[in-house]
């Protein structure tokens, strides 16, 4: 693909992320599908499933140049906007997504809530030893808040021994 590549979050079709992603991946466009582990009862079982930590988005590395190809991709919509243009997703907000699905064990929560910024803490034990984010105080528990641009926030629940204020 020519051009200079960078990440767009893409609205799909309901229920379609997974679908896309596969064909995506059918066509050498890199993508990102993160998920979340989720519990599902039916009367007779408990079954462990993951789905999509963001319904109804994947994550797509292109350059400007393969925007019709994705979009002509079966069970895409369009691509999250701004003033009527893609937005870029800054790749280290990727990135700091993919650490925290990958070495966080704990279910990870969205909300599409306006959350006030809080203190500056960084994970000092475990696997997310590092990371870094904001605490706030969220349905009457502290939490750390990875922000997406236009997307909401990820949550996470972290115990309070596990994270120092960061010093500034």
């Amino acid at each position: 693909m020519d051009g200079v590549c960078a990440w767009y979050a893409v609205y799909t079709a309901s229920r379609a992320e997974k679908k896309v992603k596969e064909r995506l991946d059918e066509m050498d466009i890199r993508n990102y599908l993160p998920l979340r582990t989720e519990y599902r009862v039916w009367s007779d079982r408990k079954k462990k499933i993951s789905v999509p930590l963001i319904a109804g988005y994947i994550f797509v590395y292109v350059p400007e140049t393969a925007f019709m190809t994705v979009l002509t991709t079966p069970g895409v919509v369009t691509f999250l906007k701004e003033k009527n243009k893609a937005v870029i997703i800054p790749e280290a907000q990727i990135e700091r997504l993919r650490f925290v699905e990958n070495n966080f064990e704990e279910p990870i929560e969205m909300s599409y809530d306006e959350i006030p910024a809080g203190t500056l803490v960084e994970i000092v034990r475990g696997k997310l030893t590092g990371f870094q984010g904001e605490m706030v105080e969220f349905r009457n528990k502290f939490r750390i808040v990875l922000r997406l641009d236009n997307l909401g926030c990820a949550l996470i629940t972290v115990p309070v021994s596990c994270i120092e204020k960061v010093k500034t």
